[in-house]
């Protein structure tokens, strides 16, 4: 199984997002699940890839061109593969990837989540989305998504289908148990 995960290129203010990160890395590790990643050695990105690495896992990244050029691409991975530009990296990631994961991050780890997840709704996958909530981090785009359904925005399904959890063995589980709902415009 390969799991996409989207973080951020920093690593936030919080000792736990760090520490909860590395801590998934050797978790997937450990389950013989291996990564997609965008391919960065910097921040969340590059903890999640280095810890999946030395726990004796596989990682692969993706990373556009121009990042590659500013000195950010981790050159340690299973594979790196470079693309032209950020949009061919997340069909690249998707392509390759089981589920999606966002850890802590900021606008680019939500953009990432969300295209994945509004693929899923227009069945473009069957994949699962999931939000890793280290520290409540996403408890308030919980509620968020939440009232976009309340509102008449979002089916009950499409906001069921989103996985929050902030316990690594809770995560995988549900990720392998996963069923897609039906798709959005059938």
């Amino acid at each position: 199984m390969k799991i996409a995960v989207f973080c951020g290129s920093s690593s936030g203010n919080q000792a736990e997002f760090l520490e909860e990160t590395r801590k998934l890395g050797q978790y997937f590790a450990q389950q013989g699940i291996d990564l997609v990643y965008g391919g960065g050695k910097v921040g969340l990105m590059g903890a999640i890839a280095d810890s999946v690495l030395v726990h004796g896992g596989k990682v692969y990244g993706v990373i556009p061109e121009h990042l590659k050029h500013k000195e950010i691409a981790h050159e340690g991975l299973t594979q790196l593969k470079v693309v032209a530009n950020m949009h061919e990296r997340k069909a690249e990631m998707a392509r390759m990837a089981d589920a999606f994961v966002a850890l802590p991050g900021g606008a680019g780890t939500l953009e990432e989540i969300f295209e994945a997840w509004t693929w899923a709704q227009l069945g473009h996958h069957q994949k699962p989305c999931a939000f890793y909530n280290v520290n409540g981090f996403y408890d308030a785009l919980k509620n968020m998504v939440i009232q976009m359904q309340q509102a008449g925005f979002i089916k009950p399904q499409y906001t069921d289908m989103l996985i929050h959890t902030d316990n690594a063995e809770a995560l995988v589980t549900a990720i392998k148990t996963y069923k897609a709902p039906s798709q959005k415009w059938t």
